[in-house]
């Protein structure tokens, strides 16, 4: 067994004491590994920076030599030594979903993040034991000996298990199908535990009705719940984190929703990446990327499921459900990398730039155009059946043919599953929508129709990214260009970041969309890396950055509205 021991000297310096105690070694050399990558993040994270003080001693406290050969990864000579104690501080300073935290009111763990392995000895089982305050207590996934003590079968489980510790954790149950589920609050808010815990056992049964079957004996959805706007989550094998804020908003609508799609998400992720997995990730490699290109499943399909299962499940609204789908929409389109990369290039791609802005329009997000290409499959499905298969089935064969059996599906598998339950073949879908680039409009509003809605085209109220293509955001005390429409009138005379000082001669004081909103020619005062510019800036005649929604139709007709109550399980 390894045994792994955490403590802390000064919360308010952030810094861990980690030691690992490796027992019944009896050999010349060993590597030890900090991983590179957490699942649910495809980029190299690069934890070891957060690492200092680092030393190996045998079991007479006497220095073992090592070398370290890679940013994370270190070469011991152990010399048939029987144990080696490893000890460093870890910089515990990351309030998100998939980072870890130390302050007086509580220690939050990734131990992905600050865990080594031990090169051979990954399948041993291991102990975790905190030194923590008496009268805290610990949410986590793992198993636990004893108040402070916890225990995980393997590497794998060890790290896939987030923990908070703490005086003031609040904790509810519910249970669906003899499974209980814990929600487990860090943060000052008051939660309205009726009316959360009903739509929990909503969206929960609606899961398991459509798997018909649970991965794991429990689950933990774990919250941190700030005073400021956050959103971030991170799926695990039998618990989740999720990172919420503001606090005093907690029940309001605008942040209860997010609390309920981020909860959905990560919960059907517990089938769908932690279960069905891609074979390129059978096993995880922690030393290196992990490049898989269907992350439009993994990811794509989750999204869809996540705010979709609200809908059917009756959590939300019908209405509710589509000003989601709406949002996912709006990101769809105002992102040009959809002309650029496909989604499956982009699901590789992940590892490069997946999370940052990076260059204008080169690739398109593996979850709204992911999520988007899984309600085109999901009704195209629908429709070639007869509402006889969907979706569903699809998610049903991949986790029973592969997630059950601990095996890792590939590109091809997916297609043929495709393929089979649509009694067809859907090979112009793949080329197309997901290793192509077409545009998502018609085929997108064809399946909606089968349902008895539509894809709407609306004109953007705002004037000049209606008239010209670009959008602005105020940045010091100015307009700051954002982001620009390739092609649009405003991309021949502005650049990203520049300023907007003035428009026809009027200073712009929070009047931007006023100044653009009569006239078809402007002259246009910038600051262009600290030197003034005027351009002039001239309509074309067409609309740019339009909105897109989906909306039910007038003229729907009976069977229509049929497909749409088989389909999201409301009356239309």
């Amino acid at each position: 067994m390894i045994h792994y021991h955490v403590s802390y000297n000064n919360p308010l310096s952030y810094f861990l004491q980690i030691e690992m105690r490796i027992p019944a070694l009896q050999q010349p050399v060993l590597h030890l590994q900090l991983p590179a990558w957490r699942p649910g993040r495809y980029e190299l994270q690069h934890f070891a920076q957060k690492i200092r003080k680092f030393e190996i001693l045998d079991a007479d406290s006497n220095p073992v030599r090592y070398e370290k050969i890679t940013k994370d990864r270190w070469l011991v000579y152990t010399e048939n030594l029987p144990e080696i104690t490893v000890r460093y501080d870890f910089y515990a300073h990351q309030m998100d979903a998939g980072g870890s935290w130390l302050d007086e009111t509580q220690l939050y763990i990734n131990p992905v993040n600050c865990f080594m392995s031990a090169e051979g000895f990954e399948h041993q089982p291991s102990e975790l034991v905190l030194n923590i305050p008496e009268n805290w207590q610990i949410a986590c996934g793992l198993k636990a000996k004893n108040q402070n003590t916890l225990l995980a079968g393997n590497f794998d489980e060890l790290v896939d298990c987030p923990l908070f510790a703490s005086g003031t954790l609040q904790h509810e149950t519910y249970t669906v199908q003899g499974i209980p589920f814990h929600i487990w609050i860090q943060g000052n808010c008051k939660p309205d535990w009726p009316t959360l815990l009903a739509h929990f056992r909503d969206f929960t049964e609606e899961q398991l009705r459509l798997f018909h079957d649970f991965p794991v004996q429990d689950y933990h959805f774990m919250f941190q719940i700030l005073p400021y706007k956050h959103y971030h989550g991170v799926e695990h094998s039998n618990s989740t984190v999720c990172v919420l804020g503001p606090a005093d908003t907690l029940m309001q609508r605008s942040t209860y929703k997010e609390l309920l799609g981020v909860s959905c998400h990560e919960l059907f992720h517990t089938w769908n990446i932690k279960n069905i997995r891609p074979a390129e990730m059978m096993p995880y490699d922690f030393r290196q990327e992990n490049y898989f290109r269907t992350g439009f499943v993994a990811e794509g399909i989750t999204t869809y499921y996540g705010d979709y299962l609200l809908g059917r499940s009756g959590v939300f609204s019908a209405q509710q459900y589509f000003d989601e789908l709406n949002s996912v929409l709006k990101k769809h389109y105002d992102d040009y990398g959809r002309y650029n990369y496909s989604v499956a290039d982009s699901s590789f791609d992940m590892w490069l730039d997946g999370y940052k802005p990076g260059i204008p329009d080169r690739k398109v997000s593996i979850y709204h155009k992911g999520a988007l290409a899984s309600l085109l499959l999901d009704l195209e499905l629908r429709r070639v059946t007869n509402n006889q298969f969907s979706l569903d089935d699809v998610m049903r064969r991949l986790y029973n043919d592969f997630g059950k059996r601990g095996i890792g599906y590939t590109e091809q598998d997916y297609i043929q599953i495709v393929n089979e339950t649509a009694g067809t073949s859907f090979q112009q879908y793949f080329e197309e929508i997901i290793y192509g680039t077409k545009p998502l409009e018609s085929p997108l509003d064809n399946a909606l129709r089968f349902v008895g809605c539509e894809l709407r085209e609306e004109p953007n109220p705002v004037s000049y990214e209606r008239k010209f293509g670009f959008r602005a955001v105020l940045k010091r005390e100015w307009p700051n260009v954002s982001a620009i429409m390739p092609d649009a009138p405003a991309a021949f005379v502005f650049t990203t970041d520049d300023d907007i000082i003035a428009v026809n001669g009027r200073r712009v004081e929070n009047n931007l969309n006023e100044l653009f909103k009569d006239g078809e020619s402007f002259e246009v005062a910038v600051f262009r890396n600290y030197q003034l510019r005027t351009v002039k800036l001239e309509t074309s005649g067409r609309n740019y950055l339009s909105n897109y929604i989906v909306a039910k139709r007038s003229d729907a007709t009976e069977v229509e509205k049929e497909n749409f109550q088989r389909w999201l399980n409301q009356k239309f």
